[in-house]
């Protein structure tokens, strides 16, 4: 249900501002959320199958996942800027569309060229989602419950990333087949677009000459610079040579040029948890022989266990406050890394569990304090870009994750052709790409602990993206 208030001087104007449920606004925010993490993690499971189906490389069936992850990354801070300029509600439905629609071209693309061109598409639409879906917590949410929404955010992308592996594997393996897990989120885009257009505020008709304009500049330098970043990632079937070497210098200076310190650690994050989705398949399948269906029943119980604690997750922020829970959700998250490679090689399946089981709440902990850090006390006609540089460095980790992590689990797997590696070899690679991850954690406390800045003003963030 939503009221209709008419100020006094508006009614003579006729204007009027419908304020929404805030539960059923919730609701659909949360199905964009869950929606855009589904896009995400769904395409994963099916990668073996892909490289089978389309007769491609490793490297090669990355890119179905590299494309939806560097447009929402190339697209997010910007969208996020566009939705304060021209209005977030009506950007959002647009977003849902686009992701809808491409959804289902993915599903019916008759070639991997085709598909990877579709998923570009899809990536555009989530990226709409992913930035401006925190940004309306604020206009619907009190302040003293942001952690609680942030966290209620959280469950969802942890819901949507637990649900692509699962229903992934079975619909490739029970269903109709890979095309089905593109098809699926058709029903489910259309639900949360009326749920937006319904009970969403409706946007403000106020003067905007005072905002920054859309950078296009800036997203075109983004763009290139994610682009050289992921190819010099995966060109070369596994070999690192002059044309790697120059895309990632070009990639390195773009990034000088763009991210912002404040953003290192929450990549650093993603960067791992985007590897078990990545490298998880290959060595649940490879090394331990598991077929699609049981690989993502696997890989869905530590998404699982996170959606069930992220509302807790966002008490445990409102009550202990959030610099203290990003450091002990970066220790967690460092020690599941720590299991990940060494517990699999002695236990098998159940070592890879006890492994996740370790690692998602961390995740869980760190997002929920990181976000409410980052976008409490940001003034409204800020939140949309603002919640855009949170995506932007989280996305940038899932790059990192699906295309260096990628690139360490090949090379240290010497996996060169998938149809004959051999299955030591796999665990091999497994060892050694957490180990990495381990490390990369390490470095994000070192940086928390080294610079509590970012965390004590959270408005630096505010103040820094003007520059961009």
């Amino acid at each position: 249900m939503k009221l209709i208030i008419v100020g006094r001087d508006e009614a003579s104007a006729g204007i009027v501002e419908r304020i929404p449920s805030v539960p059923w606004a919730l609701a659909g925010l949360s199905l964009s959320m869950l929606l855009s993490s589904l896009g995400t993690s769904i395409a994963n499971v099916a990668l073996p199958t892909l490289a089978q189906v389309f007769s491609a490389s490793f490297q090669e069936v990355q890119w179905i996942v590299l494309a939806y992850l560097l447009a929402i990354t190339t697209l997010i801070v910007s969208v996020g800027r566009l939705g304060d300029i021209i209005g977030r509600r009506r950007l959002l439905l647009a977003g849902l569309v686009l992701f809808t629609v491409a959804s289902g071209l993915s599903g019916i693309a008759p070639s991997l060229s085709m598909l990877i061109a579709a998923r570009t598409a899809q990536g555009l639409g989530a990226a709409i989602m992913m930035a401006l879906t925190m940004a309306f917590v604020g206009e619907t949410v009190p302040k003293e419950k942001t952690g609680s929404a942030m966290g209620l955010l959280g469950t969802m992308s942890a819901i949507g990333t637990a649900l692509g592996p699962s229903l992934g594997g079975i619909l490739v393996v029970a269903g109709p087949g890979w095309r089905a897990i593109f098809l699926v989120n058709i029903p489910l885009g259309i639900l949360a677009f009326v749920l937006a257009h319904r009970h969403l505020p409706v946007d403000r008709q106020g003067a905007k000459t005072d905002r920054a304009g859309f950078d296009k500049m800036g997203t075109l330098l983004l763009a290139l610079t994610l682009a050289a970043y992921a190819l010099a990632m995966t060109i070369g079937r596994g070999s690192f040579g002059m044309l790697n070497m120059a895309l990632l210098s070009a990639a390195v200076l773009g990034a000088v040029l763009f991210v912002f310190a404040e953003l290192v650690t929450n990549a650093l994050v993603s960067t791992v948890m985007m590897a078990t989705l990545v490298v998880g398949p290959f060595y649940l399948s490879h090394a331990l022989g598991l077929d699609a269906a049981h690989v993502g029943l696997v890989m869905s119980i530590g998404p699982v266990i996170s959606a069930l604690s992220g509302i807790a997750a966002g008490r445990v922020v409102d009550r202990w406050g959030a610099q203290f829970i990003v450091g002990v959700g970066l220790a967690v998250i460092t020690a599941g890394s720590f299991a990940l490679s060494a517990i699999p090689a002695m236990l098998g399946i159940a070592g890879y569990i006890a492994a996740i089981i370790v690692l998602t709440p961390g995740y869980q902990l760190f997002q929920a304090a990181n976000n409410t850090a980052v976008l409490t006390g940001i003034r409204p006609d800020r939140r949309g870009v603002i919640s855009g540089m949170l995506n932007l460095s989280r996305n940038l980790g899932l790059i990192t994750g699906a295309s260096l992590m990628g690139a360490v689990f090949a090379l240290a797997a010497g996996m060169i052709d998938i149809t004959t590696v051999r299955p030591e070899d796999v665990a091999t690679g497994m060892q050694v790409t957490f180990a990495v991850a381990a490390a990369l954690i390490l470095s994000a406390l070192a940086i928390m602990v080294g610079s509590r800045a970012f965390a004590k003003n959270p408005a630096l963030v505010g103040e820094a993206s003007e520059g961009i």
